[in-house]
């Protein structure tokens, strides 16, 4: 059985994640993609990265004024209750600039320190991915009801499906990219999402066999890598570390620990 203020913390996350994804989804401008090389489209998407978080800080503080938050856009509060919310309020923005379906709200729960809740939405797919410490990992979608996620069983390495990410900074991309193409010929594929968030949850799903990225934040991993694991698949960081910014890798068991030591090998933590 569940904490309940683990519950109570995942049905605030949801409830939060629901209204922010409607925002976003529903005050996308149908033309933002038109001109999205210019100043105007990112200032556009911008505000409504702003607008979902103030709009998620906002709906939290109102029934837990005491919690602490940290978002991508700046919410910073240390709080007194012990819990903190960890926020991404769109991740995948470049996604949702040119109107790609992989982007998602992103709200975590820790106790103390320990992620014990999370929610990741993602509007256009329709469907959302929860979890709370110890209890599972769980989807609603367009099949009928909550389903039970499980991760994939691990495929030999070779024919192991893998997501990865690329930083923004060029020289990082172009170091991710020759680990990426060191990596191709010993795996069955790399896909490239553009959520972190989403990589995830698909590994939870499996859709994925692995999923791994440097540079990341922690309102890029607190919900997703609580759903993952509570699916049943491994995350870390370098070897006997957990994930953070140096590198974030998930996967079936049988295929983290192999893809983690290629990524060491192949130096996927530094440039």
């Amino acid at each position: 059985m569940t904490d309940p203020l683990h519950q109570e913390l995942l049905a605030l996350a949801q409830e939060a994640a629901h209204k922010a994804g409607a925002l976003l989804r529903d005050g996308r401008p149908a033309d933002l993609a038109v001109a999205a090389t210019k100043s105007s489209p990112i200032d556009v998407v911008t505000e409504m990265d702003i607008a979902a978080e103030k709009l998620i800080t906002d709906l939290i503080s109102e029934q837990r004024p005491d919690d602490g938050f940290l978002g991508e856009e700046g919410a910073s509060v240390t709080g007194t209750s012990g819990v903190r919310w960890v926020i991404d309020p769109l991740d995948g923005t470049v996604n949702y600039l040119y109107g790609l379906p992989t982007w998602s709200v992103s709200i975590a729960a820790e106790l103390d320190g320990e992620t014990v809740a999370g929610v990741v939405a993602v509007p256009m797919r329709g469907e959302t991915f929860h979890a709370v410490l110890g209890g599972g990992a769980w989807a609603t979608g367009a099949w009928e009801g909550e389903r039970r996620l499980a991760c994939r069983p691990a495929p030999p390495l070779e024919q192991a499906l893998v997501s990865t990410g690329f930083n923004y900074v060029t020289e990082v991309r172009v170091h991710q990219a020759d680990v990426a193409q060191k990596l191709i010929p010993l795996l069955r594929d790399i896909r490239r999402g553009g959520s972190a968030a989403v990589d995830l949850c698909d590994v939870a799903a499996g859709r994925l066999d692995g999923f791994y990225e440097r540079g990341l934040n922690p309102w890029d991993l607190g919900a997703g890598d609580l759903i993952a694991r509570e699916a049943g698949a491994l995350t870390g960081g370098r070897p006997g570390e957990r994930p953070g910014r140096d590198l974030a890798v998930a996967g079936s068991p049988g295929v983290f620990e192999p893809l983690q030591r290629l990524l060491e090998d192949f130096g996927a933590w530094h440039d």
